[in-house]
């Protein structure tokens, strides 16, 4: 007896991460590297030719003791919603949005590495493979068989695990259904994360925790004046952080607020 699959209905997976309990650590970004089979850098890598997919950001408040302070922001691609920029600029269709997830695409196998989308992000949030991947003798055998690494000469950026996600959906349709459960798809930053600072949902379900921690009076966007609609929000009761962030300091390479 052959089970009967539901529809799909189609969702938008997101993030709430919430600045006041990061403490910048890192952990996240150990954890993404590990999952998407990230290699490890080169000697010589730095800001512009390294891969990491997730950074972590310090900002700093400017001000003396004891008035100083200090915020982390983890930014990884904001999976815009509305008009993503990287996706009008790509001529192989290498980037596109999932209309069922909400999920910004990044198809390795399509991309001729013309660089046109780390140009268009405004979010800085694509990194260019410029070298062969390469691991340590024996570490290789660690790899997560759920991704394949990519290749010298593409773009890489986050995509909320995907590997995850396409596990979890052959699980929800080894159960009859078309849509996947939350508790089956995680990133792996947030289930990394010490404090659980970052937080992951589904914002479609008006229900869910994550929808009602987005739509909360403390909760803002990066570069909302684009009006790309990012799915990942921040959270903070610092108001000098919110002001940081409005004033897109942290996306200029300003990371002092004053």
């Amino acid at each position: 007896m052959t089970k009967q699959i539901t529809k799909q209905k189609n969702s938008r997976w997101g993030m709430v991460i919430d600045l006041d309990s990061c403490y910048g650590c890192g952990a996240c970004m150990v954890a993404c590297s590990v999952e998407n089979n990230v290699p490890p850098p080169a000697p010589n890598a730095n800001a512009r030719n390294g891969v990491t997919p997730l950074r972590v950001l310090e900002a700093r408040s400017g001000q003396p003791w004891p008035d100083a302070g200090v915020a982390y922001f983890p930014v990884m691609c904001q999976q815009c919603g509305h008009h993503a920029p990287c996706v009008s600029v790509c001529p192989q269709l290498a980037v596109d949005v999932d209309p069922t997830t909400g999920v910004v695409s990044q198809i390795g196998e399509r991309c001729l590495g013309c660089r046109y989308c780390m140009v268009a992000c405004p979010y800085h949030a694509r990194y260019f493979n410029w070298s062969d991947p390469q691991w340590p003798a024996g570490t290789e055998q660690a790899l997560n068989p759920a991704v394949a690494p990519r290749m010298r000469g593409v773009v890489e950026k986050c995509t909320f695990c995907h590997g995850r996600y396409q596990t979890a959906q052959s699980k929800a349709a080894a159960a009859g259904s078309a849509n996947v459960d939350p508790v089956d798809y995680m990133p792996a930053c947030a289930e990394a994360c010490p404090t659980s600072a970052i937080q992951f949902g589904d914002l479609a379900d008006p229900t869910s925790s994550m929808a009602k921690a987005a739509a909360g009076a403390d909760a803002f966007r990066l570069l909302t004046s684009l009006g790309t609609e990012p799915g990942v929000y921040y959270r903070t009761t610092r108001k000098w952080v919110r002001e940081m962030a409005a004033s897109n300091a942290l996306t200029k390479g300003n990371q002092t607020h004053g």
